[in-house]
């Protein structure tokens, strides 16, 4: 392989790529978001600055993603905190679990997405929409919700999708040393919401060392949603370098 063909390289390995050089389009991409009030102090040891918390909020999401161009079928699930930046209200992306290795390579590589290995479910038991996550062979999270109890505007439900999302991107360098180490921020424009319900909803999260979502209690549930869309991920853009600031 020649040197300018080696420059032009995406990804490794070098003769099968961890995944797709493709812009991914995700159809029937199927949301349940439980938003819940937790410990405020809990919060800001996870939270980084320059981010700030105006309330002590966090939202539980399990995404369903059955066809995804360049990645397959996969599901997702994670917390997401509401956040101020600038003026700007959005959300801190904490933490992402996923079972499929592509998606965590380019989600990790591309973006800034803060994805690992896990064993997430979403799925309908009877009357009830259920979303689960195991990290190994523990259970760390399941969440419950009335199946399409009351339907929820689509506007309410498409701005509940696309609110700007705010992520750490860290990479070390070959000393050991930060060699990337910034505050990104993308958001979800280009979307078509199918369908949007709302319900009673329960949360349990479950004490696990690598996989500490329950470090965030739950306190109260506020709300939750059933969402279904097709959607194209953005590119993320940075606000914040931490090496230089």
């Amino acid at each position: 392989m020649h040197m300018h063909d080696v420059a032009r390289l995406f990804t490794t390995p070098l003769d099968a790529p961890a995944f797709a050089p493709t812009r991914y389009r995700f159809t029937d991409r199927e949301y349940l978001n439980i938003t819940y009030r937790t410990d405020p102090e809990a919060l800001r040891r996870v939270v980084p600055e320059p981010l700030s918390v105006p309330e002590p909020l966090v939202r539980f999401e399990i995404m369903r993603m059955p066809d995804v161009t360049g990645l397959g079928d996969y599901t997702e699930a994670g917390q997401v905190v509401p956040v101020e930046y600038a003026g700007e209200r959005g959300e801190y992306n904490l933490a992402m679990y996923l079972n499929s290795v592509p998606a965590i390579s380019s989600g990790r590589e591309l973006g800034a997405y803060p994805k690992k290995a896990g064993s997430p479910r979403l799925y309908t038991d009877s009357d009830t929409l259920v979303g689960t996550l195991d990290y190994g062979s523990l259970r760390v999270a399941t969440a419950t919700m009335g199946y399409k109890h009351h339907p929820m505007d689509l506007d309410e439900a498409r701005a509940e999708i696309c609110v700007p999302t705010f992520m750490v991107k860290a990479l070390p360098g070959y000393d050991g040393r930060p060699r990337i180490c910034e505050l990104v921020r993308t958001q979800i424009t280009d979307i078509t919401v199918k369908s949007a319900f709302r319900g009673p909803a329960r949360l349990e999260l479950f004490a696990h060392a690598l996989a500490p979502l329950a470090d965030l209690p739950v306190l109260e549930v506020v709300s939750a949603s059933h969402i279904l869309t097709d959607l194209t991920l953005s590119p993320a853009e940075v606000v914040h370098d931490y090496l230089t600031n």
